[in-house]
Order: C-alpha cells, then structure tokens, then sequence
C-alpha cells in the first residue's frame, strides 16, 4: 500500500503549479481594480459609483471567481501544511511563504476587511445621506486593503513559482 507522503510527492507539483497560478490570477484581479477601476469609480457621480459597485459586489459572488479564489486558498493552506510536515526540504520555506501571504494577505484580508465593506455599502441607495458619508471612506479603505490582497497575491505567486521552479 502507498503510503500518504508518496501521494503527496505526486501532487505536490501540480498543486504548487496551480497554486502559483491562481495566485498570480487573483492578483491581476485586484490590481485591475487598484489600478483603474476604484479610480473610474471614484469620478462617476455618487449614486453611479456606488450602484457599480454593489453591481459588482452582486456579479462576482460567481462559481468561476470563488472558484478560483477559494480553491487557491484551500491549496495555500494544504501546501503550508506540507511545508511545515516538510520543514527540512529547502522548498519549504517557499511552500510555507507562499500559502501564507495568499492565505493571510488575501484570503482573511477579504474576509475581514474587503467583505464587510461590501456588506455596508450594499443597502445604501441614491439619495441616501448615509451614502455620502459612507462612499468616500469606502473608496480610500477598500481601495487600501486591495492593495495589500495585489501585494499578497503577487508575493505569493512568486514564491509558490520559485517553490515549482525548485520541485
């Protein structure tokens, strides 16, 4: 019988290709709205910019972006797992960094930051005065934390790259 470990030395490759890849997906993603997109927003007039918003907030709870998004996660965790139950082979520290700057700094930086931004701004509507006060502050802290995610995503798709370079 084959022990679990040599199973995981069979997938441990295409998992860590994977990961780098979903990785480097989300963080193009979330640069394409720090770059542009929170700025186009930011010009519309209030009421455009916060419909868009919740309009995207809607569109991207979709089985194609949590797909990728949350299958990412779930290898990043797995490869961390790896890595510390590995912690001698020199890829680790790679393994270990990359799932852990993808798991922390975008995964539970959405969860904890991103979402319930999205989930306050979701029932403000044109002509709300709430929605004044709310719409720039959304702005400058979504926009914040998205840069950490891009920043997050990136590093991690480096890493998990050098990891798969290393395999």
């Amino acid at each position: 019988m084959e022990s679990p470990l040599a199973f995981v030395d069979g997938v441990l490759p295409a998992l860590a290709f994977a990961a780098a890849l979903g990785c480097g997906l989300m963080a193009g993603v979330f640069f394409a709205f720090s770059a542009f997109v929170m700025k186009a927003l930011a010009r519309v007039p209030l009421g455009e910019g916060i419909s868009a918003m919740q309009s995207i907030n809607v569109s991207v709870i979709s089985p194609l972006f949590l797909g990728v998004f949350l299958l990412t996660a779930l290898a990043c965790a797995f490869l961390m797992v790896i890595a510390v139950l590995r912690w001698e082979d020199p890829r680790a520290i790679y393994l270990l960094a990359g799932g852990g700057l993808y798991f922390v700094g975008t995964f539970l930086v959405t969860l904890i930051f991103n979402v319930p931004m999205n989930k306050a701004l979701a029932p403000l509507r044109r002509g709300d005065p709430r929605a004044a006060v709310y719409w720039p502050h959304y702005l400058a802290g979504w926009t914040a934390w998205n840069h950490v995610r891009t920043i997050g995503a990136l590093a991690a798709a480096a890493a998990l790259t050098i990891a798969v370079m290393r395999l």
